[in-house]
């Protein structure tokens, strides 16, 4: 399986946001990618009121992203906002091509750091899976990193892949932690994780987290297969599969787990 990480530097603005995933997908598809990932918030970027951008997934935004996916035959994941009943907005990962049209909404809020996501973020509930070309694909979103029992969860589903977008906060210490949870989730599901930030927007003391770049790919021995630096960039990566099945007769914590 071949994905793109698309590393962007989101705008405030969902139809610029909107023409960088289509030239993206256009770009990724040709170099052979079935699965293309871009970060969360996507669809705008962080520091600016999320309420009037926020769509549903039938809304204009994620059904154009739908029509990118299906021109170029793809699996497309890229960050957007939709309407949550309680006045707030989900923080959704859209999932669509390839038969697909969902979102996941984010769970764990980043209420850290100083941070307060959930004033205006209300979180998901239900970890996602997708099936795709016979591998079944779990997503996530940033702060979800932190905690792994969604990441075994994945796993017990079937995932053999995770796909996490992330706007990252910057900080001391942050790029190093980003790099280790990544790594540790992948040793604890034994899954290939795929997480892909936004692009640093080098902004001096950013007011919220807007990414520091540096996607990365850790395999299920927890190697780090690949990496970005901190500004835009699209990394290519073909996912061995079969290193999961593999890693798990090897190292079976899953099986082993009794708690």
């Amino acid at each position: 399986m071949r994905v793109a990480l698309c590393q962007i530097t989101a705008t405030e603005d969902p139809g610029a946001n909107l023409a960088e995933v289509q030239s993206s997908v256009a770009r990724a598809a040709a170099e052979g990618a079935s699965v293309v990932l871009f970060p969360e918030a996507t669809m705008a970027r962080f520091g600016v009121p999320l309420g009037p951008i926020a769509e549903p997934l039938d809304g204009p935004w994620a059904t154009a992203v739908r029509g990118i996916a299906a021109d170029h035959d793809v699996l497309v994941l890229a960050g957007m906002f939709t309407p949550a009943p309680d006045g707030r907005v989900y923080n959704t990962q859209l999932i669509t091509g390839r038969g697909q049209h969902l979102g996941y909404d984010k769970i764990h809020l980043f209420d850290a750091f100083g941070f307060e996501e959930s004033k205006t973020v209300a979180p998901g509930h239900s970890p996602v899976t997708v099936p795709l070309d016979g591998t079944v694909l779990g997503v996530a979103t940033c702060y979800d990193i932190r905690f792994p029992a969604l990441f075994t969860a994945l796993a017990d589903q079937g995932a053999a892949v995770i796909l996490l977008g992330a706007s990252w906060g910057a900080g001391e210490g942050k790029l190093a932690q980003w790099e280790l949870l990544v790594r540790a989730r992948a040793l604890d599901s034994t899954c290939w994780v795929l997480a892909c930030g936004q692009a640093d927007p080098h902004v001096p003391d950013p007011k919220a987290p807007t990414g520091i770049g540096y996607s990365t790919v850790a395999d299920p021995l927890g190697r780090v297969h690949a990496q970005a630096g901190p500004d835009p960039d699209m990394l290519v990566v073909d996912v061995d599969t079969e290193l999961v099945a593999h890693t798990r007769r090897t190292i079976p914590v899953l099986a082993n787990r009794r708690l």
